[in-house]
């Protein structure tokens, strides 16, 4: 099933007391261009992440932000610097025994003095930390691919949809074709008989004349191009890879044939029709932009 390069995706978890969220955006682009957002401390998994997202992703603008909660980790460590305070505590009574004043330390007046507490960050670990991050990010991966294959089927029916308008509107180019040249001749029989009056009319001529207005405005090769180009979309579109890139250049042959039926057309009704079918083409060309 074809996907929507637009989407998103997340999931959440916990890793070595951290808890992790990874969340998932994209929007079309050419190619693929992956972005990822992560705090200072863990740039570590920064190239694991998008390679992750590489094994899901073939084209599109996607951004992944990955958040990092540690007030439940116990990532820092309070110690006490024990020879340094009992420093303090010896010298406050010293003063105190000195001078005669009240020895009025307190636990929290001590413990503001320089270098009593000190702050130690708690060792990580990267790898464990690295793989729980990877194992959030598959998950958020699949919550995105989910929603992209719920927009790539709507896509897909807007497609087929706009096809078989394009089939039926191919159809009447067709039918109407011939029309065009038999009224041709016609005008040319009732031209010769108003110029030639009594005299005879040649008829191989006008047979001739015919025959090289309808290889003038034959459209033909342009309509059996076109069927093909149809059947060749209704494969893509209803293939499992991606495909949005190769779609876009049949969408351009597309184009290329109603062209030329539009230039050749000698007949009001079938440019109605071509102006028709070069909407519907335009209207494809728009979808497929959101194609993977």
């Amino acid at each position: 099933m074809i996907k929507s390069m637009t989407g998103y995706g997340c999931a959440k978890g916990a890793v070595e007391g951290l808890q992790i969220a990874v969340e998932l955006k994209s929007v079309n682009n050419r190619y693929l261009d992956v972005s990822v957002r992560l705090p200072r401390n863990f740039l570590f998994v920064e190239d694991a992440v998008k390679s992750a997202v590489q094994q899901h992703i073939s084209r599109g603008k996607v951004d992944v932000f990955v958040s990092v909660d540690s007030t439940d980790s116990g990532e820092m460590n309070v110690k006490v610097n024990e020879a340094l305070l009992r420093g303090y505590l010896e010298a406050l009574q010293h003063i105190a025994e000195e001078y005669h004043l009240p020895n009025d330390a307190s636990a929290l007046s001590v413990s503001r003095f320089p270098d009593v507490l000190t702050v130690e960050k708690k060792d990580l670990d990267a790898d464990a930390i690295s793989a729980g991050i990877l194992g959030i990010a598959e998950n958020a991966l699949k919550d995105f691919d989910a929603m992209r294959l719920r927009e790539g089927e709507k896509l897909r029916e807007d497609v087929l949809s706009r096809l078989g308008t394009i089939r039926a509107l191919v159809e009447t180019v067709e039918q109407e074709s011939p029309k065009t040249v038999a009224a041709y001749r016609a005008r040319l029989e009732a031209k010769m008989a108003e110029v030639l009056d009594s005299a005879g009319i040649d008829e191989n001529r006008i047979l001739a004349e015919a025959a090289i207005f309808a290889d003038h405005i034959a459209v033909d090769e342009e309509t059996v191009r076109l069927r093909s180009h149809m059947s060749q979309l209704e494969t893509m579109i209803n293939g499992n890879s991606p495909t949005g890139r190769k779609i876009d250049f049949l969408i351009q042959e597309f184009n290329r044939e109603a062209n030329t039926i539009g230039s050749k057309c000698q007949n009001s009704d079938i440019a109605h029709t071509v102006v028709d079918l070069k909407s519907e083409i335009e209207k494809i060309r728009e979808q497929i932009q959101n194609i993977e």
